[in-house]
């Protein structure tokens, strides 16, 4: 599937609330991808909203 740079998908990050982009790497688990870097995918977590346990 290629890309073109204009026509790639976003998504807002949960966490600072900014857009970012489609990459490569999230290719095969897009719908789950919530956060746009470490950074805000750690702030999560010190923040104590990670997921509950079953």
């Amino acid at each position: 599937m290629t890309h073109k740079k204009m026509n790639l998908p976003s998504k807002q990050c949960q966490c600072c609330q900014r857009p970012f982009l489609w990459r490569k790497k999230w290719s095969k688990d897009w719908k789950d991808v919530k956060y746009c870097s470490k950074r805000c995918r750690s702030q999560r977590d010190k923040a104590g909203e990670s997921l509950p346990n079953d």
